[in-house]
């Protein structure tokens, strides 16, 4: 069985608190890997970054001292099209940071033979959420298509795609 794992695909980080110019361009190539899954039989799992009123008191963000993604706000939903595409057998998971031990957990249980990711931002939760996702499926494919991610910073995106490469993931 495979998966797609559409990574934080939310409002704040396409056109919120933390959007940036190109990230809804990645709507219709996410809508389209969903559909293409869905004809396949494989998983759709999504990822929500979520925090609390208290964000700005947490190590995240003392560090990034920009609310985004308060649970319950129009920030924290998915973005235009992609938000019809999330059906009720869906998996969601909540993450209130970069990478997610649930989704490792998760995808080591499922034991998946392919997964794919897709969506914001390439060089934080995207990256370090393949990774995970490569220690828990270490002998799955993983694939991270480069246009179906984005970062605000095209150097940093181009730099993480590296090194997802350099742990054998599979960048297409």
């Amino acid at each position: 069985m495979n998966a797609l794992i559409v990574v934080d695909y939310q409002n704040d980080f396409v056109n919120g608190s933390l959007g940036f110019a190109g990230a809804e361009l990645l709507e219709p190539i996410i809508v389209g890997k969903i559909e293409e899954y869905r004809k396949k039989g494989g998983r759709i799992i999504f990822t929500f970054d979520t925090h609390g009123e208290d964000y700005l008191e947490t190590a995240e963000g003392r560090m990034l001292s920009v609310k985004h993604c308060i649970d319950g706000t129009d920030g924290h939903k998915l973005y235009g099209k992609v938000a019809e595409c999330l059906w009720e057998d869906d998996i969601v998971i909540t993450k209130g940071t970069f990478g997610s031990l649930e989704l490792a957990n998760l995808l080591k249980n499922m034991k998946f033979e392919e997964v794919e990711l897709c969506g914001l931002v390439t060089d934080i939760c995207v990256v370090s959420n393949a990774i995970i996702a490569k220690a828990a499926l270490s002998e799955s494919r993983v694939i991270v298509d480069s246009k179906a991610c984005a970062s605000f910073d095209s150097e940093k995106h181009k730099a993480a795609l590296e090194v997802m490469k350099s742990v054998q993931i599979d960048v297409i």
